[in-house]
């Protein structure tokens, strides 16, 4: 674990992993819901960081965080959020080639993975899920797509993510869902938030 300050009120917390991540993001919530942790504004955890910010001492904190007992996350006994998928993306059969599969396979592979969503960024709602393994890594879209349609399943990396909204992006689309990733008048409004489980289902077409 190393800190570093980001200006008068922020502190980010390198971490080495995405386990470490979601174990000390929940830790952090667990405190402050417990009033052991100082007033913070905003905990916002990332793929090898999680940032606190808005708080009066981050360098008490700082000199604080090493020597607390982090436990690891317990196994995942929630339901997971269920998506179901229309496996016909632009670039499924380009994935199946990748990982030297067919499509078929793919649907198969992807379905039958247990997700989590380890953090969100990029767009409110947008979710990046890992559970694949490291051997279904895919690289980006060499020339990104100036639109993306809302619902879009895909992937880049290690990571899997649905598009909220149509946007640009350059990730590997095998699908489309319609579910509703941010939704304002919900609460929560995202309905992929970090930690949560999630499991894909082929939709019946």
């Amino acid at each position: 674990m190393r800190t570093r300050p980001v200006g008068d009120h922020g502190l980010l917390v390198e971490l080495d992993d995405g386990a470490q991540v979601r174990a000390l993001h929940a830790e952090l919530l667990r405190r402050r819901a417990a009033g052991t942790l100082p007033a913070v504004r905003e905990l916002v955890p990332a793929a090898r960081t999680v940032l606190l910010d808005g708080l009066a001492e981050p360098r008490r904190l700082a000199a604080e965080l090493p020597f607390w007992d982090v436990p690891a996350l317990p196994e995942r006994t929630a339901e997971p959020v269920v998506v179901p998928v229309r496996y016909d993306g632009p670039d499924l059969a380009e994935v199946a080639a990748l990982w030297g599969v067919s499509a078929e396979a793919v649907v198969r592979i992807h379905t039958a993975a247990e997700f989590t969503v380890d953090f969100c960024g990029f767009t409110p709602g947008f979710g990046y899920l890992t559970g694949l393994g490291a051997r279904y890594d895919v690289p980006r879209r060499a020339t990104p797509r100036t639109s993306v349609p809302a619902g879009s399943v895909a992937l880049a990396g290690p990571y899997t993510g649905v598009y909220p909204r149509s946007s640009p992006g350059g990730w590997q689309l095998v699908g489309r869902t319609d579910a509703v990733l941010w939704d304002p008048a919900r609460e929560p409004a995202a309905l992929l938030t970090p930690g949560t489980p999630v499991r894909f289902t082929e939709a019946v077409r």
